[in-house]
């Protein structure tokens, strides 16, 4: 089995500056889902890793937080996916937590979970904590230009000029697979 790690917000869902803070709110980047499905059925692992500070910031409870990753995998689910585990942040930005990228924890919970190694698996985020995260484990850190990715991508550049950017996840899904095939 290969592992895959994604942001949620700006990733598989539209983001938002006022955050997601309901399953209303929550709407799939054109594609995301197809993208999640065809990744599942190559045979990868796929799991969310995502900040949500909106809960420390009461904006939303748990069990909203909860209602919209039910959303998010029962819509990958209706077109052929699985999400195997969405793996969350709950703290703000001053908490000084190990689990909130750019720090390595939720992937480290990741790693213990699926009994799998970081070392080259691709990571996909739009923003500059969620490569930072992936370089810290020594995993492939992938951008996309979707979500807040566009505005990351001139820093990202300059910082890490090697970090592969894709337009969305369908285009980092037919690559994955690609690779994926031809090493088979």
């Amino acid at each position: 089995m290969k592992l895959l790690i994604l942001d949620r917000d700006g990733v598989i869902n539209q983001d938002s500056d006022a955050y997601i803070k309901s399953p209303e709110e929550w709407q799939p980047i054109p594609g995301s889902l197809q993208a999640i499905a065809r990744l599942s059925r190559a045979g990868f692992l796929v799991f969310v890793a995502t900040n949500q500070s909106g809960l420390a910031r009461g904006l939303f409870d748990i069990e909203t937080l909860n209602a919209i990753h039910r959303k998010m995998s029962d819509a990958v689910q209706a077109v052929g996916g699985h999400i195997n585990a969405v793996l969350f942040c709950p703290h703000g930005p001053n908490d000084n937590c190990n689990c909130r990228k750019p720090m390595p924890g939720l992937y480290h919970e990741i790693a213990h979970r699926s009994q799998l190694t970081l070392q080259d698996v691709p990571i996909v985020g739009d923003s500059l904590r969620d490569i930072e995260a992936a370089i810290s484990v020594k995993a492939h850190p992938i951008l996309v230009r979707s979500g807040k990715g566009e505005i990351t991508l001139p820093t990202l550049k300059k910082i890490y000029p090697n970090v592969p950017v894709f337009k969305d996840l369908i285009s980092v899904s037919e690559a994955l697979i690609n690779k994926t095939s031809s090493q088979s």
